[in-house]
């Protein structure tokens, strides 16, 4: 019964469109109506630099949301992470690499193996006689960039200058 119902729809379907597109549709009213009708907006995902996403953490029984530009660094603690927050810090059960999977498109840089830096609250870059890196944050925490992760350092500025050499691969 359900089959010959489809068939059903089907043909009267195709009947009622003449099987075009309601969208190819030539009437003028359609076409006005269609044309005053607002398209969706798509979500603007921005930068920790810009307009800051916010972030939904599970702390302490309760989620908390807080803006994605306001979190300094996450450092891993072994099973857990230390998200570092301007006021206040939260430990979360998540792995490095997962917080750098969700945080990267966010302006979330990889600086150590246990580390990830809002690249928008970097202020100073600092290299050291070991080829490592010192980097000085908002608010003077000093956090060391490794030399695996130096390539990473040119995702700090969109553009460098008189910098030759400094960051080289």
């Amino acid at each position: 019964m359900s089959v010959h119902a489809t068939m059903n729809f089907e043909e009267r379907t195709t009947k009622e469109t003449g099987n075009e597109s309601l969208l190819d549709n030539e009437d003028p009213q359609v076409k006005a109506a269609c044309e005053e009708l607002p398209l969706p907006k798509r979500p603007s995902w921005t930068l920790a630099m810009g307009n800051s996403v916010r972030i939904a953490i599970k702390t302490k029984g309760r989620i908390l949301l807080i803006d994605a530009g306001d979190v300094i660094a996450v450092e891993a603690k072994g099973r857990y992470v230390l998200l570092l927050h301007i006021s206040s810090s939260h430990l979360l059960r998540q792995s490095i690499s997962t917080m750098e999977e969700k945080l990267n498109l966010h302006g979330f840089v990889r600086i150590h193996r246990s580390v990830l830096v809002n690249a928008a609250l970097v202020e100073e870059v600092h290299s050291l006689p070991s080829g490592d890196y010192l980097l000085r944050m908002r608010g003077g925490r000093e956090l060391t960039a490794t030399r695996t992760y130096k390539k990473n350092l040119q995702l700090l500025a969109q553009l460098w200058i008189g910098t030759e050499g400094f960051v080289a691969q």
